[in-house]
């Protein structure tokens, strides 16, 4: 009311800027706008209804709105006074959602504003679709709230897509690990869902109200992994924080800690990570106070423990405390069914994140996405989809939007192979050939690791981490 009186106030030059200003916003929009008298003669039509109705806006002033547009009812608003909002209206054949509103004064209806919210209810289809997929780690979890804050696990069982029965079979597994307190040992290799399954236990066990708290034991170095997970007191050590630090450990109380990476512990620190593990008690780095905590772990490792164990680089007891609820997440090649469920969460995902419209698969596009083997699994396929993502156009992806390591398979006359051995040396070719690139890059380097992982496009610690998986050599005389 404020605002009309000022308005009143103002001088007529002043007055008609401002009635242009708030036209030019209306025709900015892209929602169409009608405005009706009381008795839905039409008083103003913006330049996107007008779009929408493909009318001349400058000859509907003055018509009455049902011979302007279809099935409205902005003059019934008018006569009742009633707001309709979110009402499904049929325009030319398409249903449209719009709002009705009636302006009154002093409880008269003087005007009626109509806006359309969605021009196709499909939009609105698209949109749920990507609040769902962005929602999807609170939305689908089954709690009433969400999580409070970064400790706590984003995704439960109906965030893991895939029907096949292997899929079945191991959701059923992870379902009865989740009933009870003993270790989880996840295993696979990389990109197959490890924390996934880590988060969706944790949110399914009695312990879902409680911090998730993880740790990647591969990307802390080693002279600070025992404060990361124990904690440390005041003046522990130089550059410690003055009041101390709680550690992973204290953090995950009457929660789950989830170790990822768990093969890549320094032998340091498996005696007293076992230690935690038997006792559930830990120490402060610098302190000498036990404090007994309430935890549940769950690990994950892409590594073949047991040849670990073989060359005296993981310890057999610590393997036999963790691995007491083994879960072994099979290679996306072993589950081809499901990449076509896969590949349609992605791209909603994927277009949830950039605010286009949700592509559909060609046949064929598909067809090549199930012969490939995809190496880096559900990662992998993730990062096709989103370079393909970049290049479609017409609401389509085709074979030409994929990348060349996919697309390299289509001049192949025969059908995929369903023999498991040819599809292995198809990896093994793979990993071979990341070998053999890794050792010439260090070779050229004359064995430098920083300037190799530069060379190759990766950080430090992934080199020394695959350098370890291969067993390469670091010097000229082949010694690791």
């Amino acid at each position: 009311m404020q605002s009309l009186t000022r308005l009143i106030g103002l001088k007529t030059e002043e007055l008609k800027q401002q009635v242009e200003l708030f036209l030019r916003i209306f025709d900015s929009t892209e929602n169409g706008i009608v405005i009706t008298d009381p008795n839905g003669c039409i008083l103003y039509l913006n330049n996107s209804y007008c779009q929408l109705l493909e009318v001349d806006p400058d000859t509907q002033v003055g018509r009455h709105c049902t011979e302007v547009i279809d099935n409205t009812r902005m003059h019934i608003v008018g006569r009742t006074g009633k707001p309709e909002l979110n009402q499904i209206q049929n325009l030319q054949g398409v249903n449209i959602l719009v709002d009705r509103i009636p302006v009154k004064r002093y409880g008269r209806v003087i005007a009626v504003f109509g806006r359309v919210l969605f021009n196709d209810l499909n939009k609105v289809t698209r949109l749920a679709r990507t609040v769902e997929a962005l929602d999807e780690p609170f939305g689908r979890c089954g709690h009433q709230h969400a999580p409070r804050d970064l400790r706590a696990a984003r995704f439960t069982f109906d965030s893991i897509v895939g029907r096949s029965e292997l899929m079945a079979k191991i959701r059923t597994q992870a379902c009865l690990a989740s009933a009870n307190a003993f270790p989880v040992l996840i295993s696979g290799e990389s990109g197959t869902g490890k924390e996934l399954f880590a988060h969706a236990i944790h949110n399914h066990s009695p312990r879902k109200h409680h911090p998730f708290v993880k740790i990647n034991c591969a990307a802390i170095p080693e002279n600070l992994l025992e404060s990361e997970l124990f904690g440390y007191d005041p003046g522990a050590f130089t550059g410690a924080v003055p009041r101390g630090k709680p550690g992973k450990f204290e953090l995950a109380h009457r929660g789950t800690i989830f170790l990822d990476e768990i093969g890549d512990m320094p032998a340091s620190m498996q005696p007293k990570l076992l230690r935690v593990l038997e006792e559930k008690v830990i120490e402060r780095v610098g302190g000498n106070r036990v404090i007994p905590l309430d935890f549940r772990v769950i690990a994950a490792t892409n590594q073949d423990i047991k040849q670990l164990m073989g060359e005296g680089r993981f310890r057999s007891d610590l393997y036999y405390r963790l691995n007491v609820i083994p879960l072994h997440l099979p290679p996306l090649r072993d589950r081809t069914g499901d990449i076509s469920l896969l590949a349609e969460h992605l791209l909603i995902k994927t277009a949830a994140q950039t605010g286009r419209q949700v592509p559909l698969l060609s046949s064929k596009a598909l067809e090549l996405l199930e012969n490939y083997t995809w190496p880096g699994n559900v990662r992998e396929l993730a990062n096709a989809l989103e370079r393909a993502f970049i290049q479609f156009h017409g609401g389509r992806i085709r074979e030409c939007d994929l990348p060349g390591a996919v697309t390299a398979l289509k001049s192949r006359s025969t059908p995929r192979p369903q023999n498991h051995y040819d599809l292995q040396n198809l990896y093994d070719l793979q990993k071979r050939t990341e070998q053999e690139a890794i050792q010439a890059a260090l070779e050229s380097c004359n064995f430098n690791k920083s300037k190799a992982a530069r060379r190759l496009g990766i950080h430090r610690t992934l080199l020394y981490k695959k350098i370890r998986k291969y067993g390469l050599s670091l010097t000229p005389n082949g010694h690791v």
